[in-house]
């Protein structure tokens, strides 16, 4: 099985500004972790498309598109007190969309696929920015997907180390889209209770106590997270993979390592043999590349 592997160097422009921790490195530390690895014949790097309106409208307000299309034509700025944009800030999102939406075309070619974007995009609400996320790449990508013939059911699965809010809001009222999020709580950005369960009991958030560990983090996922993606009988499983649940993160305060992260994607394939992965968190350099090539690791195996 190859791997697809989405990312463009205009990724690195998207300007957030001195000492932002969401910055231009994270992508090269995790490049450069992935080029070290003596696999690189199994890995197709290819260039996504820009996310039309259109397909953002998807998901997102015409007001909420309008609103930042316009500051960062104006020359950049806050749309939120943590989440600033530089003049091509738009059009870069744009290819961030676009890629975790190009994944799916790599799925039904029997690929898996690693996205290497940013902005991320879990945060970002229907009609709001947030979080240092722009627009909400993994239910864009859920919702896309559910036009395809052969896609009816599609579950996302959040391990970033927050609350996936802007991704849940969207997709809690879809039958055909179920949602599962393991998080430090109460934590950034507040959402994410275990009541939070969703129209058709389609979310399952599993509220993490902050120093949890690996021990204690797998049994959770095995006796919760795979059980419910199993039941939901995905025909695409979409995994926003912040990987800011490591112990080395300096915003959060879980205790994972790379191998849990491997542990979860090796799990997951027994589930569905592709999947989509995508970037959102994770903020200690050394951390992404190894936890990157962990995941990658499994996903070429």
């Amino acid at each position: 099985m190859s791997l697809t592997i989405f990312y463009h160097p205009d990724f690195l422009n998207h300007d957030t500004g001195n000492g932002h921790p969401e910055r231009s490195d994270r992508l090269t530390a995790c490049i450069s972790a992935i080029n070290s690895a003596d696999f690189g014949n199994q890995l197709e790097w290819k260039y996504p498309h820009s996310a039309t309106e259109e397909e953002l409208r998807q998901v997102h307000t015409s007001e909420h598109i309008q609103s930042i299309k316009d500051i960062c034509n104006s020359g950049g700025g806050y749309l939120e007190p943590d989440t600033p944009v530089c003049k091509e800030s738009y059009k870069i999102a744009l290819k961030s969309s676009g890629a975790w939406i190009d994944g799916i075309s790599e799925i039904n070619k029997g690929n898996s696929v690693f996205v290497l974007s940013r902005p991320p995009g879990h945060h970002a609400e229907i009609n709001k920015a947030m979080g240092f996320c722009l627009f909400s790449n993994a239910a864009l990508a859920a919702v896309s997907a559910l036009k395809n013939n052969n896609i009816d059911r599609v579950t996302i699965f959040d391990w970033d180390v927050h609350h996936g809010n802007g991704t849940q809001n969207i997709v809690k009222n879809n039958p055909n889209i179920f949602y599962v999020s393991t998080h430090q709580f109460p934590f950034y950005p507040g959402t994410g209770s275990q009541i939070e369960t969703g129209k058709y009991n389609n979310i399952l958030n599993i509220p993490l106590n902050e120093g949890i560990g690996s021990i204690e983090f797998r049994k959770y996922f095995d006796d919760l997270v795979y059980k419910f993606i199993q039941n939901s009988k995905p025909d695409l499983i979409i995994i926003s993979a912040g990987f800011d649940a490591h112990y080395r993160d300096p915003l959060a305060n879980i205790n994972l390592t790379a191998n849990d992260f491997s542990y979860m994607t090796k799990r997951l394939l027994e589930i569905k043999p592709q999947l989509l992965i995508g970037l959102e968190g994770g903020y200690d350099l050394r951390a992404l590349g190894e936890c990157s090539l962990s995941v990658v690791k499994e996903l070429v195996k």
